[in-house]
């Protein structure tokens, strides 16, 4: 299911970069100049707020905001009789099925419930930059989304975002250590370009480790993952 998806999303990427569907889409330059709807609707007024301006204040309040209503629906969901199924699907579908329930009902409805996570989060990671290209969409951000899933542990409410939060701040900080030694003259066998490869090299063998020595993630139960 996973790969047909990610197989799904670079069909409808290559699609959507047609030069028959410009009028719509863009082709490969995108959409720009969306945001103004979205920022007219801004509380606070000019000014400094935590170090930042009053746009970038406003789009981390709603990001967050909804990041904090997705956990607590995810939260009651998992907790219904829905939920409750969906787990049953996990460890043996054949025994659900067997009692009656719709077992590709239950799949694709919770696919659809995690498109729509997705398209939202899509939206806010958007927004700031007040432009969309299709190429910011390619499989490179779909395995750091993936990254951060299995950082922070599959089959739990938190892990996901606990781990988005590590590995950004994971891969900013081997970023800003690798070009300040090169920039200090403590690394001179090392060029920027290659220090930026070099980090996604670093984060790559911290996630086979992480992988090998805590498959749950850090946030992770070994027992839920048993049948994941």
């Amino acid at each position: 299911m996973a790969i047909v998806t990610i197989a799904a999303a670079e069909i409808v990427r290559y699609v959507v970069t047609t030069n028959q569907l410009t009028s719509v889409t863009g082709s490969a330059n995108g959409l720009a100049a969306f945001e103004g709807g979205f920022y007219s609707m801004n509380p606070f007024p000019e000014g400094s707020y935590f170090g930042m301006n009053n746009r970038d204040f406003f789009i981390r309040v709603v990001g967050w905001g909804l990041v904090a209503i997705g956990c607590v629906l995810v939260w009651l969901l998992m907790r219904s009789p829905w939920g409750r199924v969906l787990k049953g699907i996990r460890e043996d579908e054949n025994a659900v099925r067997s009692l009656g329930k719709n077992v590709y009902a239950h799949k694709m409805q919770a696919l659809v419930i995690g498109g729509t996570f997705g398209a939202l989060a899509g939206m806010i990671f958007t927004l700031p930059r007040g432009a969309v290209q299709p190429a910011n969409y390619g499989t490179e951000l779909t395995f750091f989304l993936w990254t951060c899933l299995l950082l922070g542990g599959m089959a739990t409410v938190l892990g996901p975002v606990i781990g988005a939060m590590i590995f950004w701040v994971v891969l900013s900080l081997t970023q800003g250590v690798l070009y300040g030694l090169i920039e200090s003259g403590a690394v001179t066998w090392l060029t920027t370009v290659q220090a930026g490869q070099l980090r996604y090299i670093l984060v790559g063998i911290a996630l086979m480790l992480l992988m090998i020595f805590r498959p749950q993630g850090v946030f992770g139960n070994k027992k839920e993952l048993a049948f994941a």
